[in-house]
């Protein structure tokens, strides 16, 4: 039995087997560290996901180098590794185009640059920060710490919104107040509001729109700034703020109104709201 175990551990061919795996464990070591240093050298020459993509070009090379060598010491020949690699390569390509499509998307993402990791963008109903632009993906994180992964290829097909690609943000505040109230007053309360937000810029000079005649109210856009990063809740902030100075002022903010008439030239018909309790009791 040891004679067996001493002939097959001096073998070539375990010894082969041997200097393969070590050359595999030495190639993760040396493409995690050639990953690591590329990220730390070029950090902050490279946008985040090109520094991503040398990163992995960088760990992969390396790997694939290892691997190669180990492969030829297997015994294996280089060339024909690389002939069954292409022809692997193309049969793959053809029995999955829709991958095809997604890297040649992720190619044309990456050049175009429409966004880059830690954008937020908008993507039909979905909203989320850019955690990476992979080759055939690029992974969402939402709002409500959400993990969403989107094919490349819906990405160039559909409407992408960078929202943070600009270093400040408008918020529209839609509004109705009644009809009996002075507009310019109104202008003068929500003017008040926005001079009294620290967050909210000078510049674009928050503005107020008069849009129309709704069906209950006079319809209004108050339009304000603030930097991108304290957008959130500095929506909320001017929301509260502006119903709260209309509460003070008196302003009032209507609910639906509707009125009855039996013709063109007829009063309203009155309506009068009945206690149920009083109804029964002269029942």
């Amino acid at each position: 039995m040891s004679d067996t175990l001493h002939s097959l551990i001096t073998s070539e061919t375990f010894l082969s087997i041997m200097r393969a795996v070590v050359m595999v464990g030495a190639g993760l070591l040396l493409a995690s560290l050639g990953g690591r240093l590329t990220q730390r050298l070029l950090s902050k020459r490279l946008a985040p996901q090109t520094l991503q993509l040398t990163r992995r070009a960088v760990f992969y090379g390396v790997l694939a180098l290892f691997i190669a060598s180990a492969m030829r010491e297997l015994g294996f020949s280089l060339a024909v590794i690389m002939g069954a690699a292409g022809i692997l390569t193309v049969a793959i390509g053809f029995a999955s185009q829709t991958t095809a499509s997604n890297l040649i998307s992720g190619l044309f993402l990456i050049g175009e640059r429409s966004f880059e990791i830690g954008d937020f963008i908008q993507v039909g109903e979905t909203t989320g920060e850019v955690l990476s632009i992979d080759a055939l993906s690029v992974k969402l994180r939402t709002l409500n710490n959400v993990f969403i992964r989107i094919p490349n290829e819906t990405l160039i097909k559909s409407e992408v919104i960078t929202i943070t690609r600009y270093p400040i943000r408008r918020y529209d505040l839609m509004l109705g107040v009644a009809y009996k109230e002075d507009l310019d007053h109104v202008r003068e309360v929500l003017m008040d509001v926005a001079e009294h937000i620290p967050a909210c810029l000078d510049e674009p000079e928050p503005i107020m729109y008069f849009l129309g005649f709704g069906e209950s109210e006079l319809q209004i856009q108050f339009s304000v700034w603030s930097r991108r990063e304290d957008f959130l809740k500095f929506r909320s902030t001017v929301a509260t703020a502006v119903k709260r100075a209309l509460d003070d002022a008196g302003i009032e903010i209507p609910f639906p109104h509707r009125s009855l008439y039996a013709g063109e030239a007829t009063r309203p018909f009155p309506v009068t709201v009945v206690d149920p309790a009083e109804t029964q009791s002269s029942d």
